[in-house]
């Protein structure tokens, strides 16, 4: 397996695996959201690959203050296999990078699967911190 930067003519195979890998459905993805990523940090999108087929994606988002973590997915015929772990690590490898001190990922409440990922890989919620949200139409 090998992990690499999302680039721009991925971002099509990366909309379709979400809608297969990722939990949720709330989430309004389209091909401008995902190369405005891509643009302005190149190296935020995470792909795992498995014999040249995506099998996993992370986005380790850096905004020079925080270190943010989300869409982590990984191919239901290729969970626990160690894909996640991986792909947190390279995330928090390159966090570590900009002198980062503490990442955050963005888990829903109800997916016991990712939360089993991201406790084994050291991370736990915060009960002190709420999310607030305002939807901008």
């Amino acid at each position: 397996m090998r992990i690499r930067y999302g680039k721009l003519d991925d971002v099509e195979a990366v909309l379709r695996f979400w809608a297969e890998a990722a939990e949720g459905t709330d989430r309004r993805d389209d091909a401008d959201k995902v190369v405005q990523l891509v643009e302005r940090d190149p190296e935020a999108l995470l792909i795992a690959e498995l014999d040249g087929r995506m099998v996993g994606t992370l986005i380790a988002g850096w905004d020079g203050w925080r270190a943010h973590l989300y869409r982590l997915a990984v191919d239901p015929g290729q969970r626990r296999k160690g894909i996640g772990s991986r792909l947190i690590a390279a995330a928090e490898d390159r966090f570590r990078k900009f002198g980062a001190f503490r990442a955050d990922a963005m888990v829903l409440h109800d997916n016991d699967l990712a939360h089993h990922a991201w406790s084994a890989s050291g991370y736990a919620p915060q009960p002190q911190w709420g999310r607030w949200v305002k939807p901008l139409a």
